[in-house]
């Protein structure tokens, strides 16, 4: 039994609409500097350089909509609390989590299907979080290949196919919602790129989640070999899958990768503002949640996802297949001063190298 019928498009623009509107708050196009911190790193101290804007003054709170790097104070966190006991109170049913779980895709088709490419915008912050990216677009570039999963509406593809000036630069974009990868192949950019070549394909990161022998290159996408790839970007996507299919997801991108390969990693962050906006019957595991058109999403720690890499916390220290590059955070305490309202969003940052062979 689907889920998707019987009045999708009500439920979408209620429940949904607050959950992924506030998904779509991504850092700001006007940001001069990077927003991410390491996360061992002191915000206050002096010669901190990220950020543009450092609430010093809790008397200054009300002076503009957004603050960089605020820790929430200790009653925010005895109310997150309380929030996340309520939630547990009242999970999804195990039926109803089933179903969810074994139509993900179809979730997501619907959405594009209903937004087409109109609801997240084009992420034009990219050359300040991943400088990487915008290196490999410069026309004295090296022949360099990054694949995007989950490519959604092309909002990563876009901007770098825009300012492309390498014709040896191969974009690949991937997502397991057809209609998503439809949107993308109707854009004029795909279609006749200024310089360079861009492909998109429906493929799921977690193909061979189930899979208990040897590697199979089947499970890569359409003509992507293995070790092939010299950056995969992850905007977004992990936090859409079951914790069950991450395993395959981390093998899928380190089989793809060449050796010295990076992973370029941005997702939400534990507590940030969505996950405690979410109200009963909506949790389907801890910290793990469905918004109400269907799609999934979950809010990682850092630990979470140097586990699913098996990456070690301390730059350069091989303990696994990957070397963490960044684990970062981007805080931003966002003002209503109008309604006097104080919410904090979270993202994570992470930047992984797929380690040489030795």
């Amino acid at each position: 039994m689907m889920i998707l019928r019987g009045g999708l498009s009500r439920i979408y623009l209620g429940a949904c609409s607050m959950s992924l509107a506030l998904d779509s708050q991504e850092p700001s196009d006007k940001k001069a500097t990077s927003s991410v911190v390491p996360v061992d790193a002191d915000v206050n101290a002096p010669d901190h350089t990220f950020g543009s804007r450092i609430l010093e003054s809790q008397a200054d709170v009300w002076s503009h909509n957004a603050w960089d790097h605020v820790v929430p104070p200790k009653e925010h966190l005895d109310m997150v609390q309380d929030l996340l006991q309520r939630q547990s109170e009242t999970r999804v049913s195990d039926e109803m989590a089933r179903q969810y779980h074994e139509h993900a895709a179809d979730y997501w088709n619907s959405f594009y299907s209903h937004h087409d490419n109109r609801f997240f915008k084009d992420r034009k912050w990219l050359s300040l979080e991943f400088p990487e990216l915008i290196a490999a677009t410069k026309s004295d570039a090296k022949p360099t290949t990054i694949l995007e999963v989950g490519c959604g509406a092309g909002n990563t593809v876009f901007p770098l196919l825009s300012v492309n000036e390498n014709p040896q630069l191969r974009l690949i974009a991937c997502d397991y919602a057809p209609q998503a990868v439809q949107v993308v192949k109707s854009q004029p950019l795909y279609e006749k790129p200024p310089t360079g070549t861009c492909e998109a394909y429906v493929w799921d990161l977690s193909s061979g989640s189930n899979d208990t022998g040897d590697f199979d290159p089947a499970r890569l996408p359409p003509g992507v070999a293995p070790g092939s790839v010299d950056v995969v970007v992850l905007i977004f996507v992990l936090s859409a899958l079951h914790p069950k299919e991450w395993h395959a997801a981390a093998e899928n991108t380190y089989q793809m990768l060449k050796p010295g390969g990076l992973v370029l990693l941005r997702d939400y962050g534990r507590h940030d503002l969505p996950q405690l906006r979410f109200k009963k019957n909506r949790l389907l595991d801890d910290n793990f949640y469905v918004r109400g058109d269907g799609t999934r999403v979950y809010f990682f720690t850092p630990e979470d996802l140097y586990s699913i890499f098996g990456a070690a916390p301390r730059e350069a220290e091989r303990t696994g297949r990957f070397l963490t590059r960044q684990m970062a955070v981007d805080r931003r305490l966002l003002v209503n001063r109008k309604e006097r309202k104080q919410m904090y969003r979270v993202w994570m940052q992470a930047k992984f190298e797929k380690a040489m062979a030795s």
